[in-house]
């Protein structure tokens, strides 16, 4: 025998649906008056279908929807009303409802209707929408998540917000759940906009015209990006994102979730622009080096490699022009390929341009030249760092911190190398090892002993 609870504010609606449906001696009805007594009921007893209307007072019928699927109950719903607009039924089916029936005036046929509903919603209940267990696993997932991570519904309204998501922004969850219109944009950049999370179905194309970097993307899958934003205090910082739409068993969409971290000191000079490509040139995105001409020798004694050098500098040091950097950098390695500091400030560009795997090769072939010099040790350890982080990949992390230690080992007093050493180890899950680093590099602080980092490209600026 089928369990039913039925919610309707009119007594008379009430013992006539139980008398029909329990004429089959099938259905025992358990009636109920108002939702607030319905959820009550729910929390100790739970029943096979539950016949709701939707005109309800205090708690209506949706809402009454909205609470059950979030807590998980699956329990097949049929909303039955005297409501026939056409946005109703819309509204109940979208929220979880498994089937809409309006109430008429022959009472006869809307009941075997109704009963024919409760016994297919029941053979159905776990092949038809089953929203509200979808979204019970996308609830705890999150909150069981360490990360700062929030999700919404196909109608962009928040569906969680952590309690990682809470300390990172300050917003409380309250304040956000059940909202939509991009209000969960303004903590990170102060006003309402989209965000990663907005675009999981749009092209990389249109995610970099939103102004972020593409780092990875799968099909129907995760995409990983960077973007600098601006704090409702007018501060900037670096984010970096992982946002993914989620499916249930029947391939339906049903929700999106991001996880966002603050990377502002791992990533510090990385370029977010409408077209985030390296932009090198065919040689050097074939990881190829041009080779010199016949005139190589006399270019070299003429100094013409460090003039090309020169200008690359000033473009992308003081005009922030990274393509142009990079066309005037391989012209000088076309005229001599052993110059170390011209690889390295080439990566440094790369870099900014967000084509991390060009760049490394490009900082690897600079050590090869110069294995002992700090400056080229420091790019190569930010950028294993960033790759790492981006990624998600401890080996990335791991050799950058191995790469920061032979940079204190020859500048025993760089603060900035101590720190970063302490962010690796943060992020490896050792916050008790990273806790030495980062007090090394606040004494040093506080002493007013920094020694940074020397760089190249200072003599030409």
């Amino acid at each position: 025998m089928l369990s039913v609870m039925m919610v309707d504010d009119d007594p008379a609606i009430l013992d006539v649906t139980r008398q029909v449906l329990e004429r089959s001696h099938e259905i025992t009805v358990r009636p109920v008056i108002s939702a607030r007594e319905a959820l009550d009921l729910l929390d100790k007893n739970s029943f096979d279908a539950i016949v709701l209307d939707y005109d309800l007072p205090e708690i209506n019928g949706i809402e009454f929807l909205k609470i059950i699927r979030g807590k998980g109950i699956v329990t097949p719903v049929i909303i039955f009303t005297g409501v026939g607009r056409e946005n109703a039924a819309i509204s109940a089916l979208n929220n979880g409802a498994n089937f809409f029936l309006k109430k008429g005036e022959n009472l006869e046929m809307p009941f075997i209707e109704l009963q024919r509903m409760i016994r297919h919603a029941v053979d159905q209940r776990f092949m038809g929408k089953a929203k509200g267990l979808a979204r019970k696993i996308v609830f705890d997932l999150l909150n069981f998540s360490l990360d700062a991570g929030f999700a919404i519904d196909p109608d962009g309204n928040v569906l969680v917000w952590n309690r990682a998501m809470e300390q990172l922004t300050g917003m409380p969850s309250h304040a956000v759940m059940e909202k939509g219109n991009y209000l969960y944009a303004e903590p990170f950049f102060g006003k309402r906009q989209k965000m990663l999370i907005d675009f999981v179905f749009s092209s990389d194309e249109n995610i970099r015209k939103a102004r972020y970097m593409v780092i990875s993307r799968e099909k129907n899958g995760p995409v990983v990006a960077v973007t600098r934003a601006r704090k409702p205090d007018g501060t900037e910082w670096t984010l970096w994102m992982k946002a993914t739409p989620l499916f249930d068993n029947h391939g339906e969409f049903v929700a999106a979730a991001c996880i966002v971290r603050d990377v502002t000191t791992t990533f510090r000079d990385v370029s977010i622009e409408e077209e985030s490509e390296a932009g090198t040139s065919p040689a050097a995105a074939n990881g190829e080096t041009q080779p010199s001409g016949s005139g190589g020798f006399i270019d070299r004694i003429l100094g013409r490699a460090m003039g090309q050098y020169k200008e690359g500098v000033v473009l992308y040091a003081r005009n922030r022009n990274y393509r142009g950097a990079i066309e005037a950098f391989e012209r000088a390695i076309e005229i001599d390929p052993k110059l170390p500091h011209v690889w390295n400030d080439r990566g440094i560009c790369i870099r900014a341009l967000g084509d991390y795997d060009e760049a490394l090769k490009s900082f690897l072939r600079a050590v090869e030249l110069s294995p002992q010099n700090p400056e080229i040790l420091y790019e190569l350890g930010e950028t294993l760092e960033q790759m790492g982080v981006m990624q998600m990949n401890n080996r990335y992390i791991e050799a950058a911190v191995e790469t920061f230690k032979m940079v204190v080992n020859s500048l025993p007093n760089s603060m900035d190398s101590w720190n970063h050493i302490g962010i690796c180890l943060k992020e490896l899950g050792k916050p008790e090892e990273s806790k030495f680093y980062f007090d090394r590099a606040r004494d040093i602080k506080l002493w007013k002993k920094d020694t940074p980092v020397p760089r190249k490209r200072n003599e030409f600026l």
